[in-house]
């Protein structure tokens, strides 16, 4: 393992209906996060879309950025972000990511919870996330936070905002090449 090994954050919009409508309301530029454990982000996951064409159906994803939902919307904007951490931390988060994995039948997307960030009241269920309160989760349940706010209260743009990440490319997804 890395002495530095690192997990990245990328954002993205696709510029489907239900983005536009969060981005009308958010005015940021993202409105998905996604977490990765590698540069080619080969291992992505989030909540999001589990069928391409079915936006009502969510729940957690194993995203590709080649296939499924990010190839049906070619012009995908995207920022990735860096963010260093420690092999101990790693462990954790792989750790947590592997209960999502082994029930990922039984979770669902948390569409109350965007609605409670425009309250700014955080609605939570019991297996229900949303994409940047799973990615804020992730972190949180392996002692990395970056805010003082719950995992149900982060949007995508907090993490455009956190200064312990680091840009590491900006533009169509459809045109990242990782560089080692």
């Amino acid at each position: 393992m890395a002495d530095d090994p690192s997990v990245f954050i990328l954002l993205t919009n696709t510029g489907t209906l239900f983005t536009k409508l969060i981005q009308g309301y958010t005015r940021a530029p993202y409105n998905h996060a996604s977490i990765s454990f590698n540069r080619e982000l080969s291992e992505l996951y989030s909540f999001g879309r589990k069928h391409p064409s079915n936006p009502l159906n969510g729940g957690f994803v194993k995203e590709d950025i080649k296939t499924g939902t990010f190839s049906k919307y070619p012009n995908t904007t995207c920022v990735l972000y860096e963010l260093q951490v420690t092999a101990r931390e790693v462990e954790k988060m792989e750790r947590v990511l592997k209960v999502f994995i082994r029930s990922r039948q039984k979770y669902l997307y948390n569409i109350l919870g965007v609605i409670g960030i425009a309250l700014k009241e955080p609605v939570e269920f019991s297996n229900s996330y949303f994409c940047s309160q799973f990615v804020a989760e992730i972190l949180e349940r392996s002692g990395i936070k970056l805010w003082k706010k719950l995992p149900a209260l982060v949007t995508p743009d907090d993490f455009r905002q956190s200064d312990r990440l680091k840009l590491i490319y900006q533009g169509k997804l459809s045109e990242y090449e990782p560089k080692s």
